[in-house]
C-alpha cells in the first residue's frame, strides 16, 4: 500500500497529498470496476431496483443484528443481504408479478422494517450515515476486504457471464443448452448482495443503486456488443468515480453524491451520443 500511497503523492494534485483521499481513491478503483460490471447484467436482467432494495435492506440487517446480538454490523448486513437478494429471486421466478414489482415490494418492506427497529427509543442518529455514506472515512483493512471482493467477484463473473448472459436473452434456450438459470442468477444475486453490503457504509443507502446502473445504462446507449457493454460500463464507472472524488475533494462537495451526479452526466452524454451512431 505504501508504494501505491507514493504514487498518488506524486502526482500534482493538493488533494492527493492526503492519506485519507489516497484511501478513497484506492476504494474507488476497487469498488467501480466491479460495480460496472454487475450493473451490465442487472440492466439486462431488467432488475434496476435491485441494489436498492439490497441498500435498504441494510438497515433491517444492522437491527436485526443487534436484536440477535451479532457484534458485527457487517456479518449481520451480509447475511441478511444474501438470504433478502435470494427471496427477491425465487418470487421473481414464480412469475405472480413482474421484477420490478417484486423488488419494490421488497424494498419498501426492508426499509421500513428497518427504520422501526433502529429508530426505536429514537436511536436512529448514530445509523444515520448508513444513508449517504463517506468514503472519506475508509481504513486500510476495509481497502483489503474491497480488494479480495473486486478479485472474487471479477473471477465468479468470468465463470457465470456466458450462462447469465443467455439466461437474460432467452431463458427457455439456456435451459435447452443445459445451463442451470437457477444457479447462474442465485450466484450473480448473491454476488450482487455481497458487493452492496461490503461498500454500502462507503456510499450509502441513497446513492448505491445509482453507482450499479448509471453507468451500465449508459453503457448500453453507445455499445454495439455485450462485450463493448461491459468495457464501456467499467470505463464509465472508474472515471466518474475518480473524476467524483477529485471535484469533491476541490469543491468541499460531498463524494459519494458527486460521483452519482458525474455518471449522471456522463449517461446524458451517452443520450446524445446514442443518435449519432445510429
Amino acid at each position: 500500500m505504501e508504494a501505491v500511497y507514493k504514487l498518488f503523492g506524486a502526482i500534482p494534485l493538493e488533494s492527493l497529498q492526503f492519506g485519507f483521499v489516497q484511501r478513497a481513491l484506492l476504494a474507488v478503483l476497487f469498488l467501480t470496476p466491479l460495480f460496472g460490471l454487475l450493473g451490465t447484467m442487472a440492466v439486462n436482467h431488467q432488475m434496476a431496483f435491485f441494489s436498492d432494495a439490497l441498500g435498504h435492506s441494510a438497515l433491517t440487517g444492522v437491527g436485526l443484528g443487534i436484536i440477535l446480538g451479532l457484534r458485527s454490523d457487517l456479518v449481520a448486513m451480509l447475511i441478511f443481504g444474501v438470504i433478502w437478494a435470494l427471496l427477491i429471486l425465487v418470487i421473481k421466478r414464480t412469475g405472480s408479478a413482474s421484477a420490478d414489482t417484486v423488488i419494490s415490494v421488497f424494498s419498501s418492506t426492508s426499509i421500513a422494517a428497518g427504520l422501526l427497529i433502529l429508530a426505536k427509543g429514537g436511536g436512529f442518529a448514530k445509523y444515520s450515515s448508513l444513508l449517504i455514506g463517506d468514503i472519506l472515512t475508509i481504513g486500510d483493512d476495509d481497502l483489503l476486504w474491497l480488494l479480495l471482493a473486486l478479485v472474487a467477484g471479477v473471477a465468479l463473473w468470468a465463470v457465470i457471464y456466458n450462462g447469465l448472459l443467455l439466461t437474460s436473452v432467452n431463458m427457455s434456450l439456456a435451459r435447452s443448452r443445459g445451463i442451470r438459470t437457477w444457479l447462474w442468477e442465485g450466484a450473480f444475486v448473491v454476488l450482487v448482495a455481497v458487493a452492496v453490503m461490503l461498500s454500502i457504509q462507503w456510499i450509502g443507502v441513497l446513492l448505491i443503486n445509482a453507482l450499479l446502473i448509471l453507468p451500465a445504462a449508459a453503457a448500453r446507449n453507445i455499445a454495439k456488443n455485450a462485450r463493448q457493454h461491459a468495457v464501456w460500463s467499467v470505463c464509465i464507472a472508474l472515471f466518474c468515480g475518480i473524476a467524483g472524488l477529485l471535484v469533491s475533494c476541490e469543491l468541499g462537495t460531498a463524494t459519494g453524491p458527486t460521483i452519482v451526479i458525474c455518471s449522471a452526466v456522463c449517461y446524458a452524454v451517452s443520450l446524445l451520443a446514442r443518435p449519432s451512431r445510429k
